[in-house]
């Protein structure tokens, strides 16, 4: 959480974090300045400190709005500078920079870096700020940085806007199955009132549509994909591909607040009208290990084992898995889930080689999505919901929807 930042920073020696960019869809600065609208703006915590937001100075309303101290860039006379420098502009920048670490009571120590920017035009930037701030050292972190470290666990106020995202994503997946099963289908393929066949694209403008009417984006797409493509687990699916009876379906959405927010994460499985005999057993070797490492789930257990005891389980039933073959495109192909945040991927992660220290640990919001893929049989199948590791011990879901594999359709 937030508040475990300035241990966080302590623990890796730096002496403050430094995050450019524009204030929404850019998780740094949404987490820090809780997704304000700046069109571009910097930010300086240091170890210790209050984080210091520079701004433009026309959107001096919205900074304020942040709670945060802040300071106008306007200060800094840019266009006075660029005429000093005799139209060097990046010269002119790195003078601000220069200024602003001034204005932030900071002249050496270790700085991470963070933000979403242009990454030729960032390089420049701290290039040509480096001579006026020789004693500043910037730190690129690879992996679980400081940042993604203290998102790791969420704050109440987090997993309540978690579980909102969550609602309406679950009201549009209803929305989406009311939608198919309200159409008729015309030798084994979904059909219009007109009689023209239904396609993915057809189903994934709808998708966006009703997104947006409830407040939400769809930056990743999605997924919905059908037979051969369901077999393949991030497949997104073909806009003109058909909708046919008993086929499998993976429909895999992840939307995310207006704004660059926080998202939620969830996957059904459906077959139009009927459900072929081989895409139902394939199902229900899903469920059952989906439920099992659901009830197994324990606070402070190393992620690590629920991926081995997933493989456990999914080999027992004759599944190949990428434990037993790393090469292999056929059974149980991806890690268990993933941490969701600001990011739809974050920390922890449930991969095979991770440490004992990544773990579930209280507070944290996660992904359990165990898988079954057979491309080449026009077969997938794939579970999941977004969990939170409840405080007090429990693992919850925070936006529930039936696991149904048939989706009936008109005759």
């Amino acid at each position: 959480m937030k508040s475990d930042l300035d241990a966080l920073m302590k623990s890796q020696h730096l002496d403050a974090i430094f995050v450019a960019g524009p204030g929404q869809h850019n998780p740094a600065m949404v987490y820090l300045t809780g997704g304000a609208h700046l069109t571009g703006a910097f930010l300086i915590k240091r170890a210790g400190q209050p984080a210091l937001l520079f701004h433009n100075p026309m959107e001096r309303d919205e900074a304020a709005r942040t709670g945060l101290q802040t300071c106008s860039l306007g200060k800094f006379e840019l266009q006075k500078l660029i005429a000093d420098f005799e139209g060097d502009v990046l010269r002119a920048y790195g003078e601000i920079y220069r200024r602003m670490f001034t204005e932030a009571g900071l002249q050496q120590g270790r700085v991470a870096i963070y933000g979403l920017y242009e990454i030729g035009n960032m390089y420049a930037m701290l290039s040509a700020a480096k001579p006026l701030l020789p004693d500043i050292e910037w730190v690129g972190e690879f992996g679980r940085s400081v940042m993604l470290a203290a998102m790791e666990t969420k704050s109440p106020e987090e997993v309540e806007r978690i579980r909102k995202i969550g609602k309406i994503t679950t009201e549009v997946i209803g929305q989406v199955a009311d939608f198919l099963s309200a159409h008729k289908a015309h030798d084994e393929v979904l059909v219009g009132q007109d009689g023209s066949p239904l396609r993915i694209g057809d189903v994934k403008r709808c998708i966006n549509l009703w997104l947006a009417e409830r407040g939400a984006e769809n930056p990743e797409g999605g997924i919905f994909a059908i037979g051969r493509d369901a077999g393949i687990p991030h497949s997104a699916g073909e806009a003109d591909d058909l909708l046919r009876l008993g086929q499998t379906i993976v429909f895999d959405i992840f939307p995310r607040e207006a704004g660059g927010g926080y998202y939620y994460d969830i996957t059904r499985t459906w077959c139009l009208g009927y459900a072929p005999d081989e895409a139902l057993a394939l199902y229900e070797d899903v469920r059952f290990v989906y439920e099992e490492v659901r009830k197994s789930l324990r606070l402070d257990t190393a992620c690590r084992d629920y991926q081995h005891l997933t493989c456990d389980l999914f080999e027992a039933r004759g599944h190949p898995t990428l434990r037993a073959n790393p090469s292999t495109q056929d059974g149980y192909v991806h890690s268990l889930g993933h941490g969701v945040g600001l990011n739809i991927h974050e920390y922890p992660m449930f991969s095979a080689t991770a440490s004992d220290e990544v773990r579930l640990r209280p507070g944290t919001v996660v992904t359990v999505e165990p898988g079954l893929y057979y491309p080449k049989r026009g077969l997938g199948v794939r579970l999941e919901d977004t969990v939170w590791a409840r405080p007090d011990g429990p693992f919850e879901t925070l936006a529930d929807f039936p696991q149904d594999l048939i989706l009936p359709v008109r005759t």
